[in-house]
């Protein structure tokens, strides 16, 4: 009832403001008709080098989500979004859960395997818990409307990000809040779901915008079966924050954001858990006289999960984080270093069969890293770096990257790298207790060290016409030391440990592109083929199987169509398939979403959007809910 309350009466401001809406507002939309091909390929990503330059220079495996299409998709939430990415495996397995990976490793619930090979930031801040090095993807939460962009790069990018970047890295971009100016008002929803968001922002002074915003989530229930069985794990999730940008001289930018959230996720037959956090990011730039750059940010976060009511445990992470770097270009060198620390300080109160001994610990990581470009010809550049990383279990990692970018001309790029990728041990590896009495016992290995990865890459990014732009990447990834499921020693009849007994290869293809039909109709797609080989090295137990890390699809196809049949409608299309797993039974399945949108009026948008139309209920990951289908109306008010 108060939600109720709340949406009506933001509603209510909204409308009466709706039908004046300013000039800048008015470009914006305008701006949301579409991109051209030359736009798309300079458009600045900040992710492959920790330094804005053009995509159609950046020398790796990325891709771009734009605000535009995020908007035009109807994505509510961040998993949502990286559906549009082509190189990435994105599943939804409950209304709050979610499986992301890039090029495979997508985890196995029955060998407690899980998805902890992607780094995930949102303006620098990192979003994967430390406790497993996955993500919680019921937990970070951006209004659409305030995403300037999502950098997505498939492979390693350990030598910048640091550890746990080993198969990708997902770069969230928000706008400045200069440029959100006004009362934006989102609201989405039908017999399901329910999405309401609102922001407000503009100038405090001459030289500092705010922005103040609020979101609420709900999901209803999904499936423990294609006949319709509930699962009753409905999901609920209300967010607010701030962001202050302050330009005190023509030099420097200061931005300052926080944010609180809270949630509820309902189980079967269970209490519901209850989700918290807040965080707060400070970040500086100043522009150098000499042409370079020096950005320092630090930023606090709390987390905490409470599942007590259900039996389970309490578990709260608190982390500080602060790093500085500098860039700047010297004759044909153009440098980026830096250095950075985190403490997290977390506490696991576990229940009595599952369990963290010790249940606190503060876990320190340092890092240094350097990178230089070095222009090798007019036409030919080198890149080399290297990041010493000091991690809280293992010690010392190195972790170098080599690249050379060769411009075969403007629009013609021929990129190849070699990287080493490390995944630190957490406290799930290392201190984790699990008891199902009187039979099996699974214990955290003190012993267990970092899973490595060496990794390959040959690609090509090119535009052959002016409305045609592809990208495309071979990769091979050579993987050590994953972890398995072995023997250990004890009373217990199935006493089992963690060690570091698997390895293999994953390799394959990535290919997506764009092209502009007309004025009035674009289309774009990719495509991922996979092949993949695990065994067990001399000594492992072979419980379970080698495909214990994942069990991939051998393809995923992504289309989209972005169509503006008339002046203020616009249709979009959007197609997704994944090959089978056959390991686990979930067969190929083909899914579609599609929204249409009116725009009313300068200040007034209307659409009506559909997810997984094609299937009244389908399954997409081992053990996951079977999916429904969802239809929602949607009202977006802008001043």
């Amino acid at each position: 009832m108060r939600s109720s309350g709340l949406a009506q009466s933001a509603l209510g401001v909204a409308l009466l403001v709706a039908s004046a809406p300013s000039a800048a507002q008015a470009q914006e939309i305008d701006a949301l008709r579409g991109m051209s091909i030359e736009d798309l390929q300079n458009i600045n990503v900040s992710s492959v080098s920790k330094i804005d330059m053009p995509l159609s220079d950046a020398a790796a495996a990325i891709y771009v989500i734009s605000h535009e299409d995020i908007m035009r998709s109807g994505a509510a939430t961040i998993p949502e979004m990286l559906r549009l990415a082509p190189n990435l495996q994105v599943y939804q397995t409950s209304p709050a859960n979610w499986v992301v990976t890039a090029r495979g490793l997508n985890g196995n619930e029955a060998a407690q395997s899980f998805s902890n090979k992607l780094l995930v930031l949102i303006d620098g801040r990192t979003v994967y818990t430390p406790l497993f090095s996955g993500v919680y993807w019921d937990l970070p939460d951006v209004l659409p409307d305030d995403i300037d962009r999502i950098e997505v790069i498939s492979g390693p990018g350990a030598t910048l990000w640091g550890a746990n970047a080993v198969n990708g890295v997902i770069n969230i971009i928000t706008r400045r809040s200069s440029d959100t100016k006004g009362l934006y008002a989102d609201l989405r929803a039908g017999p399901d779901r329910q999405v309401l968001g609102a922001h407000i922002s503009g100038q405090a002074g001459e030289n500092l915008s705010y922005e103040i915003h609020g979101r609420f989530l709900h999901e209803d229930r999904f499936f423990l079966d294609a006949a319709g069985t509930s699962a009753a794990d409905a999901w609920r999730h209300a967010e607010g924050g701030f962001r202050l940008d302050w330009t005190p001289g023509d030099a420097d930018a200061l931005t300052l954001q926080g944010e609180i959230f809270g949630g509820r996720n309902d189980q079967l037959n269970l209490q519901p858990e209850h989700t918290s956090g807040r965080s707060l990011t400070l970040h500086w730039n100043r522009q150098l006289s000499s042409g370079g750059e020096i950005h320092a940010q630090a930023f606090y976060d709390r987390i905490e999960r409470d599942d007590r009511s259900a039996g389970g445990g309490l578990t709260t992470v608190d982390t500080y984080d602060a790093e500085i770097q500098h860039n700047f270009t010297a004759g044909a060198h153009s440098v980026v270093w830096g250095a950075g620390a985190r403490v997290v300080d977390y506490t696991i109160n576990g229940a009595s069969s599952f369990f963290f001994v010790p249940p606190h610990r503060s876990l320190f990581i340092a890092n240094a890293f350097a990178q230089d470009s070095i222009a090798v010809a007019d036409d030919l550049t080198l890149i080399a770096g290297l990041k010493a990383e000091h991690l809280p279990y293992a010690g010392l990692s190195l972790l170098p990257e080599v690249r050379l970018a060769w411009k075969l001309a403007p629009a013609a790029l021929v990129w190849a790298s070699a990287n080493r990728a490390v995944r630190s041990p957490t406290p799930f590896d290392e201190d984790v207790q699990e008891r199902i009495p009187p039979t099996v016992s699974l214990s955290g290995n003190p012993q267990f060290t970092t899973e490595k990865l060496t990794a390959f890459e040959l690609g090509t990014r090119l535009q052959p016409a002016p409305a045609l732009s592809l990208s495309i990447t071979g990769f091979y990834h050579h993987y050590d030391d994953l972890r398995s499921i072995e023997f250990g020693p004890g009373p217990f009849l199935l006493n089992l440990s963690w060690g570091n007994n698997l390895k293999g290869r994953v390799y394959g293809l990535e290919a997506w592109g764009d092209w502009h039909v007309t004025p009035w109709w674009a289309l774009s797609g990719g495509a991922t083929l996979l092949w993949r080989h695990f065994a067990f090295k001399p000594g492992g137990s072979g419980l379970i199987g080698p495909d214990q890390n994942g069990n991939d699809p051998p393809y995923t196809i992504k289309l989209r169509s972005s169509f503006n049949p008339v002046t203020d409608v616009t249709f979009d299309v959007e197609f997704r398939a994944y090959g089978p797993l056959h390991a686990e039974s979930i067969k190929a399945y083909r899914e579609l979403g599609s929204r249409l949108a009116w725009q009313v009026s300068r200040a007034i948008t209307v659409s009506l959007s559909g997810t997984n139309l094609l299937h009244g209920r389908h399954q997409e990951y081992p053990g996951g809910d079977f999916i429904p289908r969802r239809v929602l109306g949607g009202l977006e008010l802008r001043y």
